[in-house]
């Protein structure tokens, strides 16, 4: 431990939501002081990058050139919103009547992040929210709110009071805020099983959710591929940030017959990739984030090697300080493995071989998970005739995770429910409202 946070009592949320309440509408009424203030925002942070991304790096421990690019993301992500607003629409139905729809937003918004990128994410969320006119109550993992905390403490110089609110501390803080009768939108990414209980909260008083629930994306390599020029980039999809990605690759299906070459080379960068502080330059990998989650980790790869799969790399925690996992290819892996049906959220890849093309595609959609996918070949026109057969809500070619600040973000199943991302992000925290006048006065 290097620093603390407050934990914040339930009870003083009653106080904070109704100072976003009282806030909401002076911060509704002006659009374009609420464009102003997204772009001063999006200065602010970008010139506080040099305390940000260090901070960030010592809270989560992803290395450093990795907590900049995060700290960048969030900058564009504010430079993103600010441009964008709802547009009223006329609506035309051939009676005489003049019908025009436009957008209210929809009072204050609870904004719950995860720790595996707490700026990003938080910016995911408060951008479109207070675009759109809402205010915003956000609460970071308790596992990272430092970070989060520095980052309102510099918005603070650029929005109003009360507009942006971080509330920090351990459960029921989460749950309270959630169900509380004074929040109009809940827009929460983190497990399945927490956000079937932030749904549940929120019916309470008929709040909108948006909820990112994480997944279990497959990558289906074809028999096409070459995989040494695919190596690095698959690779990496699967270890960015130790693993700890929602839209992270966490199982691989690769043809019989390329699959020991594809073992290996994954397994070759495993067990060269340079692990330590993310404060050393030198790094590619830094610690898990937190004790609970390394046990994890191990936890399902111990099930899985005790099942009779293969450590083609890697297969256990690092003998050292810290919270470190051996990067771990995993080959001969049984298919119902838990590392393979569930969400590892950690440096652990499991490969397994397939004979038939549909049995892969049948592999990849067997879980309830449906967040992203990808298909790896050289024939791009036949990989996206596979993608198309993969049930999640984005889809990569011979790439993974790279999403556009202007595209939806959105998964299928357990993975989630409603959207982020581009427009549809911004509409989301607004509610539809219809005028009717008559077409001729008098």
């Amino acid at each position: 431990m290097f620093d603390h946070a407050p934990d914040q009592h339930p009870a003083e949320l009653d106080r904070i939501v109704a100072r976003a309440r009282a806030a909401w509408p002076g911060w509704r009424a002006d659009a374009a002081a609420r464009a102003q203030a997204l772009r001063a925002a999006a200065d602010a942070v970008q010139g506080a990058a040099a305390d940000l991304a260090p901070l960030l790096t010592r809270e989560q421990g992803k290395p450093l050139a990795e907590a900049y690019a995060e700290v960048t993301r969030t900058v564009a992500r504010l430079r993103y919103f600010a441009e964008l607003a709802p547009k009223p629409q006329p609506i035309s139905d051939g009676r005489p009547v003049r019908s025009q729809l436009r957008w209210r937003p929809l009072g204050p918004v609870a904004a719950i992040v995860p720790w595996n990128f707490p700026i990003q994410l938080a910016a995911a969320k408060l951008a479109p929210a207070l675009a759109a006119g809402n205010t915003v109550i956000l609460k970071p993992s308790p596992y990272t709110p430092l970070s989060t905390r520095l980052l309102a403490s510099v918005l603070d110089g650029v929005l109003p009071p009360d507009v942006l609110t971080v509330v920090t501390g351990r459960e029921p803080l989460g749950a309270r805020l959630a169900a509380h009768q004074g929040i109009r939108h809940v827009t929460f990414t983190g497990s399945v099983a927490t956000g079937r209980e932030v749904a549940a909260g929120a019916a309470g008083s008929l709040a909108r959710v948006t909820l990112e629930l994480g997944g279990n994306d497959a990558a289906i390599v074809l028999d096409d591929a070459d995989v040494d020029a695919i190596a690095d980039r698959l690779f990496w999809a699967a270890f960015r940030n130790c693993g700890q990605v929602c839209m992270a690759v966490k199982r691989v299906y690769a043809p019989a017959r390329l699959y020991p070459r594809v073992v290996d080379a994954l397994a070759e960068r495993a067990r060269t990739a340079v692990v330590g502080s993310g404060l050393d330059p030198a790094v590619r990998l830094g610690p898990l984030n937190n004790a609970a989650q390394l046990a994890h980790v191990h936890q399902v790869t111990a099930r899985a090697l005790a099942d009779g799969a293969r450590a083609a790399a890697g297969g256990r925690p690092l003998d050292r300080p810290g919270w470190f996992h051996a990067p771990t290819v995993l080959a001969d892996v049984p298919p119902d493995s838990p590392v393979v049906t569930g969400e590892q959220f950690g440096p652990v890849l499991p490969v397994l071989a397939y004979r038939d093309l549909d049995e892969a595609v049948e592999a990849a959609n067997a879980t309830g998970y449906g967040l992203g996918g990808s298909v790896w070949g050289t024939d791009t026109d036949r990989a996206e005739q596979v993608a198309e057969r993969l049930e999640c809500g984005t889809a990569w070619i011979n790439h993974h995770a790279e999403l556009s600040l202007a595209q939806p973000f959105a998964g299928t199943k357990d993975s989630g429910v409603g959207v982020a991302g581009g427009p549809w992000g911004l509409y989301g925290n607004l509610q539809p409202f219809v005028v009717h006048r008559p077409a001729r006065e008098g």
